[in-house]
């Protein structure tokens, strides 16, 4: 199924993809929305697309268009009323010695093996844990949007590298991955409450952090991070958390 859309600057197609399995959650189908072309997604009508619930895998934009399932709801933090809590704050001090290096989209053969150890500890048998380089750089090296890397190290070694998308209202937590084998790092959590900041210091006002999927554990810890925002039938709200 094939409709039409123009952006402020762009006119886009989007055609649905055929029927897969999930990668979230166990015995469903799933089914994304997809932008074309995607030489036409610069960073202006790309961060529209994020409005409206798309992420980007490569050169790859889509949103989940599934035909029963709304369990996949995008989530952003507003970075102005962001307040981490005890747990958080923790995080944050346990890694106040990493030194942070933003750098532009470039192969590093560190990268890629820390990138493939992460992938075997933490989503083996998920298929990207059989990425050769080429796939790897398909993966997180290749955009047609404002993009960077994070690169953060410890006493010379590196400990973890985040892909970021610049939009014109925040920041957008592309993918991340770090060394697994880091007893008790929480190095995740320590590289949201360094996008947060880093937005806050480009005066941007969001930092969009993809789909939260309550029933995935995956995808749920999202939700520890408050306030948080849904995009439900096309408006940003509070997201609704017991």
């Amino acid at each position: 199924m094939n409709d039409s859309l123009r952006t402020r600057t762009t006119p886009l197609q989007f055609y649905t993809t055929a029927p897969y399995e999930c990668s979230y959650l166990e015995n469903q189908l799933a089914r994304s929305q997809v932008a074309v072309p995607a030489e036409l997604i610069d960073s202006h009508a790309y961060s529209q697309l994020v409005q409206h619930g798309f992420r980007r895998s490569g050169s790859f934009v889509y949103r989940p268009w599934c035909d029963y399932c709304k369990a996949c709801i995008p989530v952003r933090l507003p970075v102005a009323q962001f307040k981490p809590d005890r747990a958080q704050r923790r995080a944050q001090k346990r890694h106040a010695g990493l030194q942070v290096r933003v750098m532009a989209l470039e192969y590093k053969e560190s990268h890629y093996l820390l990138y493939q150890r992460y992938q075997l500890a933490r989503h083996a048998g998920g298929g990207m844990d059989k990425d050769n380089r080429e796939q790897y750089q398909n993966f997180i090296l290749k955009s047609n949007v404002g993009s960077f890397l994070a690169e953060f190290s410890l006493d010379n070694e590196i400990q973890m590298v985040s892909l970021i998308d610049q939009l014109d209202d925040g920041i957008s937590s592309v993918y991340t991955f770090y060394n697994p084998d880091l007893p008790n790092s929480s190095l995740g959590v320590f590289n949201i409450l360094w996008q947060i900041s880093l937005a806050a210091e480009m005066q941007l006002s969001y930092v969009y952090l993809g789909y939260w999927i309550d029933q995935c554990r995956k995808m749920a810890y999202k939700a520890r991070y408050r306030p948080i925002e849904g995009l439900f039938n096309g408006c940003w709200q509070s997201l609704p958390i017991e």
